[in-house]
């Protein structure tokens, strides 16, 4: 998968959001803490990280989204959705497990991305994840299952930890966006290692994923949804 600022992923239709919680102590947390944060949070006003629909649906749209543009993503989507059946903002795991690789390609889908989502449906459906456990599993432990689903590797688990359980402090270090946006901000330009952004990171803990999501915005002013 092409490692890149979320935005690539197509924005999900309008629904309820859910925003964390922590925000506005991580936003007091990391002024204090970081110079560069200090001026950069102000500018996005009361913009917040938001999540909306359900885990499978989302991680769903994480693989029909993979290396095509985003309105690429989103007609593709909409003929997935329409062939699975039901809302296009949760769909069922049993209902996708059902179809077969062909009705899948007829609707848009490569073949390899058509057997990714029958994998990631057969996950959900037989209880391979352990979704109810989540809130209580450490970042590593879940992402550790998702990362055993065909098409889904580390980034894509640690953007589902970020936009979907909303965890406070996860650090994408695979991320482009992220490094693009460390460099602009703190280093004139110059190209930033993984390690020197992981040092970097230090400072933000345990609000990484906050200070990530700022650092997005100052490349990309437009917030994502999931």
């Amino acid at each position: 998968m092409v490692k890149a600022a979320p935005g690539a992923v197509a924005p999900a239709p309008k629904s309820a959001l859910a925003t964390p919680v922590y925000w506005d102590d991580a936003c007091r947390h990391l002024s204090r803490r970081d110079r560069v944060m200090k001026k950069l949070i102000p500018k996005f006003g009361e913009a917040r990280l938001a999540s909306r629909g359900d885990a499978f649906t989302t991680l769903a749209r994480s693989i029909v989204g993979q290396q095509i543009s985003v309105k690429a993503a989103q007609s593709v989507w909409e003929r997935f959705a329409a062939a699975v059946g039901g809302r296009r903002t949760h769909l069922s795991p049993a209902r996708v497990a059902a179809m077969t690789t062909e009705k899948l390609r007829a609707a848009g889908l490569s073949a390899r991305k058509a057997e990714y989502l029958l994998d990631l449906a057969g996950h959900f459906a037989d209880g391979r994840l352990h979704v109810a456990r989540w809130a209580e599993m450490d970042d590593e432990a879940i992402i550790d299952e998702l990362v055993a689903i065909r098409g889904i590797g580390r980034w894509t688990a640690e953007m589902f930890l970020i936009f979907h359980l909303m965890r406070p402090d996860v650090l994408p270090l695979d991320d482009i966006g992220l490094l693009r946006g460390i460099s602009h901000n703190y280093f004139s330009g110059e190209p930033v290692s993984r390690a020197e952004a992981r040092e970097l990171g230090e400072a933000w803990t345990p609000f990484r994923s906050v200070a990530t999501w700022y650092i997005w915005r100052s490349l990309d002013p437009l917030p994502v949804e999931y």
